[in-house]
């Protein structure tokens, strides 16, 4: 599991009206639930950054490809100017930009290494390294909208859920084409009351418990 805490270094992320940063919560949240997977029969965690350092939004997808993960979950924490909004969320891929993101993959020779399973697109020609393209984003967006389900519905039992639904959006982070890849939004750092729980080890742990158990049980009915 490559378990990414958005934002560090140089870029704090969001900022909550106490002081509280939106890298400092998550990287909090990253480290308890790699604690949480590492302790788990059969899994293994790894921590994109494990301290307040910055990392480039595709380097953190590379570190994961490298990891050889078999799930990417990048956590953050939500804000708005609206302080009443409050809630967590879920997202995975956009449609259209993984389209333009197998484009990216088809056109770098860099990329014609082995896609998760050994499939090499180094000695296809285009029109079938376009297909096995195609097949293996199919598979990785639906297995990760399945994941992001079992999250969501994790989520809603620690908390606030601001949207029902599996969200998709065009986040560099999850772009990779073989492996499953969801963003949690945890809570809005801009609502003082989630702001307030966001420092709070024992939230902390909640919400990675919860994210835990959402992986957990993808990995059970989908080995």
């Amino acid at each position: 599991i490559a378990i990414d805490a958005g934002h560090g270094g140089q870029d704090p992320g969001a900022s909550g009206a106490n002081g509280t940063r939106e890298k400092d919560v998550v990287l909090a949240i990253a480290r308890a639930l790699a604690r949480r997977g590492d302790n788990e029969p059969g899994m293994k965690a790894y921590l994109t950054r494990d301290g307040d350092r910055f990392i480039p939004l595709r380097e953190r997808m590379n570190l994961a490809r490298r990891a050889r993960a078999d799930i990417f979950v990048s956590i953050h924490a939500d804000s708005i100017r609206n302080r009443d909004v409050s809630g967590s969320s879920v997202y995975v891929l956009a449609e259209h930009s993984a389209s333009n993101e197998a484009a990216r993959w088809l056109a770098d020779n860099e990329n014609a290494a082995d896609l998760k399973g050994g499939v090499s697109l180094a000695d296809k020609d285009d029109q079938l390294a376009s297909v096995l393209m195609d097949v293996s984003q199919t598979a990785s967006i639906g297995s990760s909208m399945v994941a992001a389900e079992r999250v969501l519905t994790q989520l809603d039992r620690v908390g606030t859920i601001r949207k029902t639904r599996v969200q998709r959006g065009p986040f560099l982070v999850l772009k990779s084409p073989d492996i499953p890849s969801m963003l949690v939004e945890t809570a809005y750092i801009s609502n003082p009351g989630e702001e307030r729980k966001l420092r709070t080890p024992a939230h902390q742990q909640a919400i990675a418990e919860a994210i835990f158990s959402g992986v957990r049980e993808h990995f059970r009915t989908s080995p």
